[in-house]
């Protein structure tokens, strides 16, 4: 069976400048995408969040999410990171635990 590959990006402000993505602005409605997508996602990820950050937290409380249900070890999902956030140390921790268990 054919793995599905799934394209995400995350942002409160920016627009996706892609047309193959799925577009969200917080933390729970991509965890709703990935409960419901099963495949190989990329993630493309702003760290700050704004006003959208009361819906999950900051885009680095998806990485711990994954990790703390286990997703970084389910073997139905490969997942791959980018980042385009500006914030140079949410970049650096989410690049760290993106690099420990991913």
């Amino acid at each position: 069976m054919k793995m599905r590959f799934w394209r995400v990006w995350l942002d409160d402000e920016r627009k996706c400048p892609y047309t193959d993505f799925e577009s969200f602005h917080s933390v729970n409605e991509v965890i709703e995408f990935v409960k419901t997508h099963v495949g190989m996602i990329m993630f493309d990820l702003d760290h700050d969040l704004g006003i959208y950050a009361q819906d999950g937290g900051d885009a680095i409380k998806l990485i711990h999410w994954l990790l703390e249900n286990g997703y970084h070890e389910n073997k139905d999902y490969i997942f791959t990171f980018r980042f385009h956030t500006m914030n140079p140390i949410g970049r650096a921790n989410m690049e760290a635990l993106v690099q420990r268990y991913f």
